[in-house]
């Protein structure tokens, strides 16, 4: 089991200890792909860890972009959170119903807004259910709060700067999709893509940093895993995926590892694999 850091990764049995903390927030941050067929809000509103908030990435998030779920404006940030009564002071834990999923992003999302009392729930909403810890179907009472953001710039890549980065070399991309899309021999679920990879990227599909039971694999796991792919840990990182949110997962991983120079392209392939100028690797 991976050690517990308020700032990255907590056991379930950590946050059943401190659920009842006066500072401890908690959002349930689950989110899938449309073609899944199931309502994260739904599920939330039918069962959720006491207290929890429920986190939706596709509303708080800049809608004025064409992209899926870009990262929101800080006024934006600020306002959603501090009408679920999250706000400065308090230790955020965020979980997903998949296991490790979404939860990664927003856990991202709020380093980006220069917060970083902010874990993941190892193993998330699967792992406190299968251990019949304490559930809920009742919305929390929510209190203003106040809130201050520092949105941390060097956390996040647009599409110019991954291109750069591409042809110069000078960091490790990392694509957490699976390696048939990575590879371009399987369709991309959003249509109108091309298929493959950018250019000079790594392929390190988030599964593989994930145990059997959902929870994130121990360091030297995720370490391996990184080594095996070719990535090189000793430069800079940016981390993509299909549209931003499992390239989170990625990220984690990498704080967990001490690697603390890494950003996160947020168009990720929903945006290089819409333009034909842009060039899509193979194989």
């Amino acid at each position: 089991m991976a050690a517990d850091d308020p700032r990255t990764l907590v056991s379930t049995a950590w946050l059943d200890a401190h659920l009842k903390d006066p500072d401890l927030r908690v959002l349930d941050a689950s989110w899938y792909l449309p073609d899944a067929g199931r309502d994260p809000r739904g599920e939330y509103e039918a069962a959720h860890i006491p207290g929890a908030r429920f986190f939706d990435i596709d509303e708080i998030s800049d809608q004025r972009s064409a992209l899926p779920h870009m990262a929101p404006p800080p006024e934006k940030f600020i306002s959603r959170l501090r009408a679920m009564g999250v706000g400065d002071g308090h230790q955020v834990v965020v979980y997903d119903s998949a296991g490790i999923l979404s939860a990664p992003r927003v856990w991202w999302t709020f380093r980006l807004m220069g917060k970083t009392d902010v874990a993941v729930l190892d193993g998330g909403f699967p792992k406190w259910r299968a251990e019949g810890r304490e559930i809920e179907d009742m919305p929390p009472i929510l209190r203003d709060r106040h809130m201050t953001v520092q949105r941390q710039a060097g956390l996040v890549k647009d599409v110019t700067q991954v291109a750069h980065a591409s042809k110069l070399g000078e960091a490790e991309i990392i694509d957490a999709r699976s390696a048939a899309r990575f590879r371009g021999e399987a369709a991309e679920p959003r249509p109108g893509l091309r298929s493959g990879h950018i250019p000079g990227s790594k392929n390190v599909p988030f599964g593989l940093l994930l145990n059997p039971d959902g929870t994130m694999k121990d360091e030297h796991a995720l370490r391996a895993a990184f080594a095996e792919a070719g990535v090189d840990l000793s430069k800079p990182a940016i981390t993509t995926c299909g549209s931003g949110i499992t390239a989170a997962i990625l990220s984690l991983a990498l704080e967990r590892l001490g690697h603390r120079d890494h950003a996160l392209y947020d168009g990720s392939w929903a945006e290089w694999g819409m333009y034909d100028d842009l060039k899509a690797a193979k194989g």
